[in-house]
């Protein structure tokens, strides 16, 4: 039996299984709420790309649904910079052209394709975080290709070369892969990136 679903499978039966279910009851929970909530999500992860996850949990946390909706553009740049995201200039215009779709909950439950329409829709959301957004909303079956996971499959040999760039079809290609092994382990792709990154992290992040 390959070695990363020796540890995974180890890990499901430790006390960290706890935290990440957990976890994913919060993800289910948050798909329940409105638009609102979901535009607030949507806000956290396009801070959190190319960023750390603590920084845009903080400005999440500071500036809430509310403000992601509806406070001046100066008062959201001051926040961004004032929890020191190197992006702030970027985010702040992100976030505001974002608020042309305050009713993101509607627009994805439409979608066919609720991926394909965020990367072509939200700018500053590539596949990554258009995947850990619908993650994190209650949508588990796509893969977050952070480097940590990333760099965990190429230790593992899953991959043959870590890739410089993360085009469509590659991204595409590595979510193959990924959603086997979750196969493998009779999991969802959203419970095998907790734990992932809970063994590359010590951590269990949103």
């Amino acid at each position: 039996m390959n070695q990363l679903i020796k540890t995974i499978k180890k890990l499901k039966q430790s006390p960290i299984s706890k935290t990440v279910n957990k976890r994913l009851k919060e993800f289910e929970d948050l798909g329940k709420k409105g638009n609102d909530d979901w535009f607030c999500e949507l806000c956290f992860c396009i801070l959190t790309a190319n960023s750390k996850a603590r920084t845009a949990l903080s400005i999440q946390e500071e500036f809430g649904a509310n403000g992601f909706l509806s406070k001046p553009q100066d008062s959201l740049y001051n926040c961004i910079k004032r929890n020191k995201h190197r992006f702030h200039n970027k985010k702040t215009k992100y976030i505001i052209e974002a608020r042309k779709h305050k009713n993101i909950k509607e627009i994805i439950k439409k979608e066919k394709e609720p991926r394909e329409w965020l990367v072509k829709n939200i700018k500053g959301l590539g596949w990554k975080e258009s995947s850990h957004f619908l993650r994190n909303v209650g949508y588990f079956d796509y893969a977050i290709l952070d480097r940590h996971i990333i760099n965990l499959l190429d230790e593992q040999g899953y991959i043959k070369q870590k890739p410089k760039n993360l085009s469509k079809n590659i991204y595409l290609a590595i979510e193959k892969q990924f959603i086997d092994i979750a196969c493998k382990l009779g999991t969802t792709s959203a419970e095998l990136d907790l734990y992932m990154w809970y063994k590359k992290t010590g951590k269990v992040l949103k």
